[in-house]
């Protein structure tokens, strides 16, 4: 943690020499000390620490400087640090601007010159004020800083970009909190300008779109070769897995994920049931761990970057990205996952982000302190997600079509959710629509046993219900079943259109798909088993595959 810091300034050299000795015989040991010499310079500096979260405990100001007053610059000052004790030092013959300087600006002391000995005449007076200070400092915040509103959907996505990437950041309401309204002055913009993401060097941008914010904390922006022996696409569990099985295999391995690690499961609070935790542990904490291994065995993550196409040439396949690159692999993992369905109500997409957040529980939570938040869904993570928020909101709210929880939830999780005073569960519910202008109202609920249609007043829905497979953006040669979830190995074997794309002898290893060289793994796959345990045990059960392909090519 940066020490906090003791400014002085005083045009005379030689003054200016003797406060800063004294100053660090003194002080040098908890506070840092810096000295200026012009009131002007003075204030640019003290505009840079702002924005670098430095911390300001005491000026120390001569009275009469050229161009500037001791009590002007601590005037100005006032604006960057209003909570710094303020000193001023003057002559005897300025003693009565010191004295009126007391209500002008909120002096807290003036020393007379000279101040020897120090000890009796300076540190006294000094060790009382800092004594002060530190009884009401709280540490500024050491990293990024977003500013912006609450129900503004581009201040969530960059929040939750964040956070599930696992980067420490403060979210400053840029209205309601005080510290948000200084930055906003601070930086002289508007709040047409918002979102700001301010980072720890003081720099900041207006309004970033995610990859902007990517390259800004040093993110990998593009592949560093143009051959690799397989790349992954998706950093879910599966994703993460096979990353770090290839990695350790002496694989030359590229793991690329459109938004953050973790997939589904990063979002989860709590998982519980992962072998080895009895404790449970956190999806993000369960995704850093991972990363942090795979990344250890050599493994390339590229993130945020979204694959669009492959192509197959020859035996290579080329992985077409967003951004227009292209990366040639000898082999692919596909581990894209699953995405949750959209709420299907009248007003939910206009108030996506504002108010509808799709798993983003752990990301909202502070926003949602002491309001009534809204759960649609009945499996495990929306049973996680409840939990989690009970913590923050005054009540909690769980709507489900079927009539309790059993059949979708695991009973540790429906066991606790019955301990908690202010979650409550509702069967047979689901929302008709979402009412709100710029941001969550009310909702209306339909009792799907009576018909009867109900307002309620909310101030956040997060949406759990099922999930449909990431698959959208492949192509049609890879074959898949009727919901969409790749077909792999021996099912395969059923598909009349399975000939023309298969012209080995042998037939597909276990997760291999129509395409020889490309293999799924995870909840993308048809047939896989949604746990957390399966999808790591089929990313590295791919690998397996991959090494047996890569051998007979």
């Amino acid at each position: 943690m940066k020490k906090p810091i003791l400014f002085s300034i005083d045009d005379d050299p030689q003054v200016l020499r003797s406060i800063r000795r004294d100053l660090r015989s003194e002080y040098k040991n908890e506070y840092r000390i810096i000295n200026e010499d012009s009131p002007e310079k003075a204030l640019e500096i003290l505009e840079e620490m702002k924005r670098q979260g430095e911390t300001v405990a005491l000026f120390l100001s001569d009275q009469r400087m050229p161009n500037m007053s001791g009590v002007e610059f601590l005037n100005k000052a006032k604006f960057f640090y209003p909570d710094a004790k303020r000193v001023l030092l003057t002559a005897y013959s300025d003693k009565d601007a010191a004295i009126a300087a007391i209500n002008e600006v909120q002096l807290d002391y003036y020393l007379m010159k000279p101040w020897d000995p120090p000890q009796e005449k300076m540190f006294p007076v000094l060790n009382e004020l800092l004594d002060d200070w530190q009884a009401n400092y709280l540490p500024e915040f050491q990293g990024i800083k977003v500013i912006g509103y609450p129900y503004s959907p581009k201040s969530h996505q960059i929040k939750d970009f964040l956070a599930c990437n696992l980067i420490p950041y403060q979210w400053l309401d840029a209205k309601e909190d005080e510290k948000g309204v200084e930055w906003l002055a601070l930086l002289q913009k508007s709040p047409k300008d918002l979102p700001l993401v301010v980072f720890e060097d003081g720099n900041f941008l207006v309004s970033p779109s995610i990859p902007e914010v990517a390259e800004r904390i040093g993110m990998q922006p593009k592949a560093l070769s143009d051959m690799y022996d397989v790349v992954i696409i998706g950093a879910g569990p599966a994703g993460l897995a096979a990353a770090v099985y290839g990695g350790s295999e002496g694989l030359k391995t590229l793991l690329v994920e459109k938004h953050a690690p973790g997939g589904q499961a990063g979002t989860s609070s709590r998982i519980e049931n992962y072998l080895g935790f009895p404790k449970g542990l956190s999806g993000a904490e369960l995704s850093r761990r991972a990363l942090a291994q795979a990344t250890r065995f050599g493994v390339e993550f590229l993130s945020p970057k979204e694959v669009s196409r492959i192509e197959i040439e020859g035996p290579y396949k080329k992985i077409h990205l967003d951004d227009g690159s292209l990366i040639l692999s000898r082999a692919v993992v596909i581990a894209s996952g699953v995405e949750y369905r959209k709420l299907q109500a009248e007003g939910s997409e206009q108030l996506g982000g504002a108010g509808v957040y799709y798993g983003a529980a752990m990301t909202e939570a502070q926003v949602c302190r002491d309001k009534i938040v809204y759960i649609v869904g009945g499996g495990n993570s929306a049973g996680q997600g409840a939990v989690y928020l009970s913590q923050f909101a005054s009540e909690v709210h769980i709507l489900i079509r079927k009539p309790d929880l059993s059949s979708g939830m695991s009973s540790y999780l429906i066991d606790q959710i019955g301990q908690i005073p202010n979650i409550q569960v509702h069967g047979r519910r689901q929302i008709c629509q979402v009412i709100g202008e710029e941001n969550l109202r009310t909702l209306k609920i339909e009792n799907l046993e009576d018909g009867q249609v109900e307002e309620f007043p909310a101030d956040a829905v997060f949406v759990f219900i099922g999930a449909k497979p990431a698959t959208d953006w492949l192509e049609k040669f890879l074959l898949r079943d009727p919901q969409g979830y790749l077909l792999t190995g021996r099912d395969l074997v059923r598909q009349s259109e399975m000939a023309k794309s298969w012209k080995l002898s042998r037939e597909p290893f276990l997760l291999e798909t129509n395409i020889p060289g490309i293999f799924a793994a995870g909840d993308v796959r048809s047939g896989a088993i949604n746990r957390v345990a399966s999808a790591v045990g089929e990313g590295a059960m791919a690998i397996k595959f991959v090494h047996q392909y890569l051998a007979e090519n």
